[in-house]
């Protein structure tokens, strides 16, 4: 662990703080016994690991399951993940879920790591980028065969048979005969072999080169062990999750510069919600009895069941337990939140699918940060002035 001196030290010089979530942690020390959540996209978000297939909306076990097919190139980078216990046999992989165009993968640090856990994610990409050499020359050796085979079929001489069969029958036979001897030589070899029209797609050197992958990664910090199975949950759910975005991409993908009233929001969720008839902010007192948190909570959960959409930024303990009862019960909320969203923001958890359902809504008037920020007064009573604005808005 860093001490608070190598901190302040580190600081001074370190400039301004980028906003990325591929910033590491300051305060930790990445060679400890500890577990990651690692995300690594490719460059670009080229789809280049698989493609996606199956039903979202299919059931646990029923066998068509949202599940991601993996190209050559993903099952050779999945490959390259499981082995690196084989490098550093301090750390136990814990899982990988491969997308389509991005990883996800659990580390767990048993022992003191000798090096930087940045250092083992980049000899991981180093084995990844000699496993794409490999494939192109593994492309190339194949296009350079079926090249061999298509010139050896245009330049093959007919058997006497054909040669007299032709001469008899005229121009029409020469190319029957030629179709024939083409499809002969072509059925000997197609196990193994390509087509001539497939070896001319296949690209003997991509003309620029690509890096595999995005600078930097992401990673997460296992705080609790009670995490764990949520860490392994979000792996196993995420072709799924990722189907159910480009099903009802409006409700799951983030939005910017969108005004009501006075102000102006970026967000997350199913903005019809703005355009209910009926829409009810919820502001309560810190200084509320049980009985009275009770009350308010039959009273707004009426008011939810009979189509009222409520509108708050659930700051005090009581507006926390009306929004969460009304959530939980599958009632439409909007919720104001201080943390904005970038391009690749995506709902989390209950928020995922209560957004994918069109229950959900997330407002922020601020733009994203990373750090950890607690409300302010003045922010308090700025949430709860935009809440009442955008229930008492004109749809």
């Amino acid at each position: 662990m860093l001490t608070d001196e190598q901190i302040t030290k580190k600081k001074k010089f370190a400039g301004e703080k980028k906003i990325s979530m591929k910033r590491r942690d300051d305060h930790h020390d990445y060679t400890e016994r500890r577990m990651y959540m690692i995300t690594i996209e490719v460059e670009g978000r080229r789809p280049v690991f698989g493609h996606l297939t199956g039903d979202p909306f299919a059931a646990a076990g029923s066998g068509n399951e949202a599940r991601i097919v993996l190209s050559e190139l993903g099952e050779a980078v999945q490959h390259e993940w499981m082995a690196i216990h084989g490098y550093y046999p301090q750390i136990e992989v814990m899982g990988v879920q491969m997308m389509p165009d991005h990883m996800h993968g659990i580390l767990f640090v048993k022992a003191q790591l000798p090096v930087h856990l940045g250092q083992v994610i980049s000899g991981f990409k180093a084995g990844c980028r000699k496993a794409v050499k490999a494939l192109q020359e593994k492309a190339k050796r194949r296009a350079g065969m079926a090249t061999a085979m298509t010139t050896e079929i245009a330049t093959a001489k007919p058997l006497p048979t054909e040669k007299l069969t032709a001469e008899k029958a005229g121009p029409q036979a020469n190319c029957q005969g030629a179709k024939s001897l083409l499809s002969a030589q072509q059925g000997q070899g197609e196990n193994s072999l390509l087509s001539s029209q497939q070896a001319a797609a296949v690209p003997l050197q991509p003309p620029t080169y690509r890096p595999l992958f995005a600078k930097g990664y992401n990673d997460l910090i296992l705080r609790s062990y009670d995490e764990l199975p949520t860490w392994l949950n979000y792996l196993h759910d995420n072709p799924r999750r990722l189907m159910l975005k480009r099903a009802r991409p409006a409700f799951l993908r983030p939005f910017f510069n969108l005004p009501i009233g006075t102000h102006t929001y970026n967000g997350i969720g199913n903005r019809q919600l703005l355009a209910a008839p009926r829409r009810l902010a919820v502001r309560l007192s810190r200084r509320l009895t049980e009985s009275d948190i009770e009350r308010e909570i039959a009273r707004h959960l009426a008011a939810a069941k009979a189509g009222t959409v409520l509108v708050s930024p659930a700051i005090s303990p009581a507006e926390k337990r009306v929004m969460r009862t009304v959530f939980d019960a599958g009632y439409p909320t909007i919720v104001l939140m201080e943390n904005g969203f970038t391009p690749l923001s995506k709902p989390h958890g209950e928020q995922f699918y209560a957004c994918a359902k069109g229950t959900l809504l997330m407002l922020s008037p601020w733009e994203h940060h990373n750090d950890k920020r607690k409300l302010t007064a003045t922010q308090c009573q700025q949430l709860n002035l935009m809440a009442l604005e955008i229930s008492n808005s004109q749809p």
